[in-house]
C-alpha cells in the first residue's frame, strides 16, 4: 500500500500502512493523534518538553508493536494505554513520583459551590498539573483514566493502600488550592 498525499485515509488504512512500515502512514497517524496523546502525557509529566519526548517515545513503541494490536477494542484506546505506560515508565526512571507535601493545615472538607461556578476545566487541569508527581499520577489514573486502586498499585509497583492514600492526599491538596484561589478572588473583589 502506497499512501498518496492529499487523500483522506481511514484509520484502518493507516494501521495497515503502519504494519508495513510505510513512513507516510506513520506520519499521518502521528499527525492525527499526536495532539490528543500529548495531552495525556502532559497530565503525567508536567513539563511540556519532557511530555513531548515521552509521547515521541510512545509513538515509536506504537510503530514497533503495531502488529500486536489485534483489532479488538479501540485502536486509539490501545495507543492511549501505551502513552500512559510510557509516562509512568518515565516517572519511575526519574524517581520523582513520591515526593511528599505537608498537608497538615489543609481543611478536611471544602465547599465546592465556588469552584463549580468560578473554575473551568482548563483551570482545574492546571491545578492538577501543579500537584506533586505521585499525587498527580494516582489522581490521573483513578479519576481520569478510571483505573481501580488495585490496578494502579500493579502498574506503579505500590500497595493498593498507598494508591488510596496518594489519591486522598491529592484531593486534599486540590481542595486547599481551590480554597486559596477562592480567598484570593474574594479578597480581590472586596478591594475593587
Amino acid at each position: 500500500m502506497r499512501l498518496k498525499i492529499g487523500k483522506s485515509y481511514t484509520l484502518e488504512d493507516l494501521i495497515r500502512g503502519c504494519r508495513k512500515g510505510d513512513p507516510k502512514a506513520q506520519r499521518e497517524l502521528y499527525n492525527r493523534l499526536s495532539r490528543r496523546m500529548l495531552g495525556i502525557c502532559v497530565r503525567y509529566v508536567s513539563s511540556r518538553q519532557e511530555a513531548e519526548d515521552v509521547m515521541i517515545t510512545g509513538f515509536m513503541k506504537v510503530f514497533d508493536r503495531i502488529g500486536q494490536f489485534k483489532g479488538e477494542g479501540s485502536f486509539e484506546g490501545w495507543i492511549m494505554k501505551i502513552m500512559v505506560n510510557e509516562s509512568l515508565s518515565y516517572l519511575r526512571k526519574n524517581k520523582t513520583m513520591w515526593a511528599e507535601v505537608d498537608i497538615e493545615n489543609a481543611a478536611v472538607k471544602q465547599d465546592t459551590l465556588w469552584a463549580e461556578s468560578h473554575l473551568n476545566s482548563v483551570d482545574l487541569l492546571r491545578l492538577v498539573e501543579d500537584l506533586p508527581t505521585g499525587y498527580r499520577t494516582v489522581f490521573n489514573l483513578y479519576a481520569i483514566e478510571g483505573f481501580s486502586h488495585k490496578e494502579i498499585g500493579d502498574m506503579l509497583g505500590i500497595n493498593e493502600s498507598t494508591s488510596k492514600s496518594q489519591l486522598s492526599r491529592a484531593r486534599t491538596l486540590l481542595q486547599t488550592k481551590i480554597a486559596v484561589l477562592e480567598r484570593n478572588t474574594m479578597s480581590d473583589e472586596n478591594k475593587g
